[in-house]
């Protein structure tokens, strides 16, 4: 079960990763659950996508 503080993370990492601050204690937590990955930087700081898992947490379809 996800906290109160995770899901409050999980859900603008989907509508908004580029505003998530890369040191929230709750990626962490999110990353071992698999329901965001954090992805290689490309110009600037890692970047934290919602997995297909998340999405199901979220409720949101992806097909």
């Amino acid at each position: 079960m996800l906290s109160p503080h995770e899901l409050a993370t999980l859900m603008p990492v989907k509508d908004a990763p580029g505003r998530i601050e890369s040191n929230r204690v709750e990626l962490g937590a999110l990353c071992e659950l698999q329901l965001i990955v954090i992805e290689p930087p490309e110009a600037g700081l890692p970047l934290p996508r919602v997995t297909l898992r998340g999405d199901a947490v979220l409720g949101f379809s992806t097909g």
